[in-house]
């Protein structure tokens, strides 16, 4: 039996990160997602972010997951979608291990990003 593709959307990514606790393949998920979703053409980008995730069960991926929407909403020059607006973290996220990344992700992190609380570089997310 053959299984035609389907891009990875939110929805999808945060059930894989539900399922995998381990923190570096969590970010493989990610990374797939933004590879998957840069080969979409415009109008199905747009619906890869538009259904709420479940909760991850961690606050920090949510608000990653907000970020994310409302990042490439923008580019498509769209508002964010409703449930991404209250995913924001209190006390700033920066992944990154070695301070000279987190620089980076604090001079080059996406205003998306930045009011979610979340600081990824913009060039981590070069893939889509």
């Amino acid at each position: 039996m053959t299984r035609k593709y389907r891009p990875m959307r939110l929805t999808d990514l945060a059930t894989h990160l539900i399922a995998e606790p381990d923190e570096k393949i969590r970010w493989r998920w990610v990374s797939e997602f933004l590879e998957e979703y840069g080969w979409e053409p415009p109008e199905v980008q747009i619906g890869l972010l538009t259904d709420e995730p479940r909760p991850v069960g961690d606050e920090r991926w949510d608000a990653l997951l907000a970020a994310l929407a409302e990042h490439f909403s923008a580019q498509h020059g769209l508002a964010p979608p409703g449930w991404a607006e209250p995913r924001t973290l209190r006390k700033a996220w920066f992944p990154a291990e070695l301070a000279i990344l987190r620089m980076d992700a604090l001079v080059w992190a996406p205003a998306a990003f930045q009011k979610h609380g979340v600081f990824v570089s913009v060039h981590d997310l070069a893939r889509a």
